[in-house]
């Protein structure tokens, strides 16, 4: 069972979104809440697998409880709905620390999917649309241009795994990975899940983020 909390501002959204996932066998709704605040002190209380978080909301907005939940190093994912298609948040969230960005108009079979796909440690973003979203906000990045700067992150990285996280920089899936670099999709997924742990990414959207943020790849 996937234990789910909502927050959203308008009670009769919060309401659809506890008919959907009450009727789900495997999600609940553990507490909802209406503003950033409470959405960090009803993370921390009820550790839900899953914060379904909208963006605009009173006070503490979803971006800065995005941050302060990821910070507290819990359990809890997030998975930030919005009603604007790739808006001047969507990348400022993923940064934050979100597990995934959907729109709110999205269908509740691809909204109960990625409420899985999030709770199983997975990010929501197709590397497709991952790779469009930062080509979309590149003029919010530092300059790309430069040099690859120097982090010790990199330097836990072996040769090969430096190789995946340029490729996953790069929105490539885990297939088109292994017909890059001759590897079965297994030995793959492992190197990925190494490159996750070694540079501290919750998943692969922060992994892109990362891979911009060094200059290891920019946009195509």
């Amino acid at each position: 069972m996937i234990s789910v909390l909502v927050v959203d501002p308008q009670p009769l959204q919060r309401f659809g979104f506890r008919m959907l996932l009450e009727s789900t066998p495997d999600t609940e709704i553990v507490g909802e809440a209406e503003n950033g605040a409470e959405a960090v002190r009803r993370t921390t209380e009820l550790r839900p697998d899953v914060v379904l978080m909208d963006i605009r909301v009173p006070g503490v907005d979803g971006i800065e409880a995005t941050r302060r939940i990821a910070a507290a190093g819990g359990r809890s994912r997030i998975l930030v709905l919005t009603t604007f298609d790739v808006d001047r948040y969507a990348f400022a969230v993923l940064r934050a620390g979100a597990s995934g960005f959907l729109l709110k108009d999205t269908r509740p079979e691809e909204l109960l999917a990625g409420i899985r796909a999030v709770a199983a440690g997975d990010a929501v973003i197709a590397p497709v649309l991952t790779r469009r979203l930062l080509d979309t906000f590149a003029d919010q990045l530092d300059d790309l241009c430069g040099p690859v700067r120097k982090d010790p992150r990199l330097d836990s990285l072996t040769g090969r795994e430096r190789e995946i996280l340029v490729a996953i920089g790069h929105g490539l899936t885990n297939g088109e990975i292994a017909r890059r670099f001759t590897l079965s999709e297994s030995t793959v997924k492992t190197h990925v899940g190494r490159v996750l742990a070694k540079i501290g990414a919750r998943n692969r959207v922060q992994a892109v983020i990362l891979a911009y943020d060094l200059r290891l790849t920019r946009p195509i």
